[in-house]
């Protein structure tokens, strides 16, 4: 089953993600989602097996430039997770087709996503779901 999540699921989001997004820890996570769940342009899908939770998407609509696109808005993947002893079973997809039905259904004509250009695994999960890669960069900063 895949449920659209609501304030009340930030918890559930966030221990989820605290393992794609280690850098930061669940509490922060969870208050970045329970303020995210707040925003119309923005949901969350979790994906449960026998009422655990194994997995999350995120998808936002776009309204500024989105490489490779023509439209406005773009329904965007922010991020997507499946734990590891639950992945190559096609929740993935669920994941994703559910987020691509839901921004057909707020106008959009285009979806996108990104990776980071060294993860091969999110590579090729996008490749096989039929994305096309658009461009590469690599970003630099500099304190000043």
């Amino acid at each position: 089953m895949i449920k659209l999540a609501k304030k009340s699921d930030s918890f559930i989001l966030a221990e989820l993600a605290v393992q794609i997004w280690c850098n930061h820890t669940i509490d922060e996570l969870e208050r970045d989602f329970y303020e995210t769940l707040s925003d119309t342009k923005s949901v969350f899908f979790i994906k449960f097996l026998d009422n655990v939770p194994i997995g999350f998407a995120q998808c936002a609509l776009r309204t500024d430039y989105v490489e490779g696109t023509n439209s406005s808005p773009v329904g965007y993947l922010e991020g997507i997770f499946i734990k590891e002893s639950y992945r190559k079973k096609g929740y993935a997809k669920e994941l994703l087709l559910t987020c691509e039905k839901w921004a057909k259904g707020m106008g959009c004509i285009e979806f996108a996503s990104d990776c980071e250009i060294n993860n091969l695994e999110s590579f090729n999960f996008h490749l096989a779901m039929g994305f096309i890669e658009t461009n590469r960069i690599i970003c630099f900063t500099k304190k000043i």
